[in-house]
């Protein structure tokens, strides 16, 4: 007799990381590949970080901390809020968790029952809807496009009955685009209006053009804040973020964070805390990404993708293809076997018109870039 296995597990991949494997496997067998797939910095933690790590590991013994995360860490991101937002945020409502990963699975069981009904934008980012699958809650896809800027507004969400959250992201993945001042406040008054709750992902707030992330914070006291040290921070491997939880929810998340994951590791704390003492090194970062980002939008037109998203934030260009294909993962699939660059298919981030989008990412060397670039141009399918 065969043995049960949960349904919660049969959830979609994560398409991104099968094509990263069949790049991988391309460049083993001798094949020069351009990585411009995945959302991941190519720069290294800043060296500070670095050197807080080596004197933990030659100090510490690095046994548990509080569920919470360590009371330097969250009093240094309770500062973050008030240097660049001028927003004050109590370090007690603060939660570290395990990447933002961690934090989107302790906020949808701390604020949503099996059942509920959560809207997101799609496009949008994978394992936010296949997370919310995972915990039995009903992910109900927004169909966005450029009119919005790949972003829900009230007049979509009146489209949908029944909700009891929402998930936004500024900058968006894979858009990046962004929600801004006056279009926050008007999704959390909507929110409020309808007894929705606000979730909202800020993990590329820092990598922005032109125009600062606004916090949902400011707009909506019991929103749900998620950020994290991967992205602007380029701390992606030491798998560390946060979230910032209203009061009603902050035992339930300290619970549940007690229970799942007792407490997220003791060095990447500590090091975190450093990382705000770099601020000058990560500015250079952006600075190199806003290069990254003028070359896409110089050079993608010019291999033949000129229907691309404004590129606001983060470090992507999400681009559509419908006059060159109806079938993205076959397409992407032949651009690696043909050009040899690897790209994310747009099904991996919406349930239908993904078919028709290509995402492009800039996270890596700019020499990556230019020679992506290049061979697009010469590709031309």
């Amino acid at each position: 007799m065969a043995l049960k296995a949960s349904r919660r597990g049969a959830v979609p991949p994560f398409i991104v990381m099968d094509v990263l494997r069949a790049a991988n496997e391309r460049a083993a067998s001798g094949a020069d590949i351009v990585h411009l797939e995945l959302g991941q910095p190519s720069t290294s933690a800043p060296r500070g970080v670095i050197a807080a790590a080596h004197r933990m590991l030659d100090a510490d013994p690095l046994g548990y901390t509080e569920a919470l995360g360590i009371a330097p860490l969250r009093a240094r991101i309770a500062a973050h809020y008030a240097r660049v937002h001028r927003f004050d945020v109590p370090a007690e409502r603060i939660v570290v968790t395990f990447g933002a990963s961690g934090a989107f699975i302790l906020a949808f069981l701390a604020a949503f029952d099996a059942g509920d009904r959560v809207a997101l934008a799609d496009p949008g980012y994978p394992a936010y809807r296949n997370i919310l699958m995972a915990l039995g809650i009903t992910p109900v896809p927004i169909a966005t496009g450029p009119a919005t800027r790949f972003q829900p507004t009230p007049a979509l969400l009146d489209n949908v009955a029944d909700l009891a959250g929402l998930i936004v992201a500024s900058p968006s993945n894979p858009a990046g685009t962004m929600i801004h001042a006056d279009e926050m406040a008007a999704l959390a008054a909507y929110c409020r209006r309808r007894g929705i709750r606000l979730v909202s992902d800020e993990i590329y707030h820092g990598i922005t053009y032109g125009i600062a992330g606004e916090t949902a914070l400011r707009h909506d006291a019991d929103a749900i804040v998620i950020n994290s040290f991967s992205k602007y921070f380029s701390m992606t491997g030491w798998r560390i973020g946060w979230m910032v939880v209203p009061d009603e929810l902050h035992r339930s998340v300290e619970c549940l964070a007690q229970n799942i994951v007792i407490s997220v590791p003791t060095l990447s704390q500590h090091a975190a805390a450093a990382a705000f003492d770099c601020i000058d090194e990560l500015e250079a970062n952006v600075a190199a990404y806003a290069r990254k980002r003028a070359l896409m939008l110089d050079g993608l037109p010019a291999a033949g993708f000129d229907r691309l998203a404004p590129a606001e934030g983060a470090f992507y260009v999400y681009a559509d293809v419908s006059h060159r294909t109806n079938d993205s993962e076959a397409f992407c699939r032949a651009m690696l076997a043909e050009a040899g660059v690897a790209s994310a298919p747009g099904t991996d981030f919406g349930t239908g018109r993904g078919r028709h989008f290509v995402r492009f990412s800039f996270a890596g060397a700019e020499d990556q870039i230019v020679e992506g670039l290049r061979r697009l141009k010469a590709w031309r399918r």
